[in-house]
């Protein structure tokens, strides 16, 4: 079969590798399509894993289903998450299922973006859905984002009427915008420096958007907001310099939400006492678990989240390298996804 195979950054190749031989309790599914994440293209998170067969937003048929296997068959259309956490540590027991040591060393084989792939028992136990018949493979596909947005959204904790701010406007942003709404946002205002994104953050319901290649982003905002700043901050950029600028569109009361991780050696200087006389929270959201899948799953069957408003771009596996390039360039696309015949 083909898998793409990423050694460094601009070098992914295409290769033959062997299909994967399940065993008990495993589950082999024919890849139907897989997205390109935002996080396949941060140099510094990719590279540190190669050589990688990458993509890890894989839906498909099962084709073989190993001795045991009760909860699926082949004929199945599923969506798989590459990791799948115990249930029974600590951090499950408190819902917190990506510091689980299980959650962190299951992974799919070779990799979402391969023709087969090998689901082991414990992510077809824990964490794969049946695809219901009203979705489509690329809806599938945008379950494990979704599902990244959903558990964020619920950690922002918005207060029905807030004032939300989402800092960039990629495929991620565009999701937080969609779905703030539904978690209780009174006002929406997207920021980006892509007049694209810009356009499509109006689309998916932003009331305002702030293009940053013509305003400051501080200023525009204290305009838009007579003063009060933001509710809820979330910010997209994978910089501490946006993480700054996120803490300062924060207004009093308000929770600022780091989406995406800074890069490497990156330090965030900031003035405790403006957090605490002003009562700013800061929170993180790392990736998603299972509650968050089956959530995401419900939102997008829903029609809120679907592959038509949000794939712009879709390639044959032979054609990763470009896709993964015009993911990286972050201008006139969205989401791009590898389709398979």
């Amino acid at each position: 079969m083909k898998a793409a195979k990423l050694y460094s950054f601009n070098d992914i190749r295409i290769e033959d590798v062997p299909i994967p031989v399940i065993g008990p309790g495993d589950a082999l599914i024919k890849t139907h399509a897989c997205g390109i994440c935002s996080g396949d293209v941060m140099p510094w998170y990719i590279e540190k894993k190669a050589p990688v067969v990458i993509g890890h937003e894989p839906t498909g048929e099962i084709v073989e289903a190993g001795e045991g296997v009760t909860s699926f068959k082949p004929g199945d259309r599923v969506f798989t998450h590459h990791h799948a956490p115990c249930f029974t540590c600590r951090f499950c027991r408190r819902g917190d299922y990506v510091q689980c040591e299980t959650w962190k060393n299951t992974r799919i084989i070779p990799g979402g973006i391969s023709e087969y792939i090998l689901i082991p028992r414990i992510n077809l136990e824990n964490d794969t859905l049946s695809l219901p018949d009203t979705l489509s493979y690329e809806d599938g596909v945008l379950i494990e984002p979704t599902a990244c947005v959903v558990k964020a959204l619920k950690r922002a904790g918005i207060r029905r009427g807030d004032t939300v701010l989402v800092i960039g406007l990629g495929f991620m942003g565009q999701l937080n915008v969609l779905l703030a709404r539904k978690y209780g946002a009174g006002k929406i205002i997207g920021a980006d420096m892509v007049q694209f994104r810009l356009e499509k953050a109006k689309e998916s319901g932003a009331d305002e958007v702030i293009d940053v290649s013509k305003n400051n982003l501080i200023e525009a905002l204290k305009e838009l907001t007579k003063g009060e700043m933001a509710d809820v901050v979330i910010v997209g950029p994978n910089s501490s310099e946006a993480m700054k600028q996120g803490i300062e569109c924060t207004g009093a009361g308000g929770m600022v939400l780091f989406f995406t991780p800074a890069k490497p050696g990156e330090r965030l200087t900031i003035e405790p006492n403006d957090l605490y006389f002003k009562d700013i929270n800061i929170v993180t959201s790392y990736s998603c678990g299972p509650t968050d899948t089956a959530d995401a799953l419900e939102i997008i069957e829903s029609g809120i989240v679907r592959a038509e408003k949000l794939v712009t771009h879709r390639f044959p596996i032979e054609k990763t390298a470009g896709a993964f390039r015009l993911t990286a360039e972050a201008k006139d696309s969205l989401k791009s996804v590898i389709v398979f015949e």
